[in-house]
């Protein structure tokens, strides 16, 4: 199965609170850290669950810096 991904800038101190969040909902989507210093990650969405992670970005976004980002980063940047 192919997942959809989706790279995002975060606020760095709460990358361990984003994973647990999407861990909580077990198996609509994955998270890797990207870019640690810079908050950068990326979400692997399970097809047909991206209305239901858009829906959980925009909670979180209530308190925590979230920005999508438009193409996909290099490691290191």
């Amino acid at each position: 199965m192919e997942t959809i991904k989706r790279y995002y800038r975060v606020d760095r101190r709460q990358i361990a609170f984003i994973k647990f969040i999407f861990e909580a909902y077990d198996g609509i989507a994955g998270m890797r850290t990207i870019n640690p210093t810079k908050g950068i990650i990326k979400l692997h969405i399970a097809p047909g669950c991206e209305e239901q992670v858009d829906r959980i970005l925009q909670d979180l976004k209530k308190e925590i810096l979230i920005q999508r980002l438009a193409t996909e980063p290099s490691e290191s940047s």
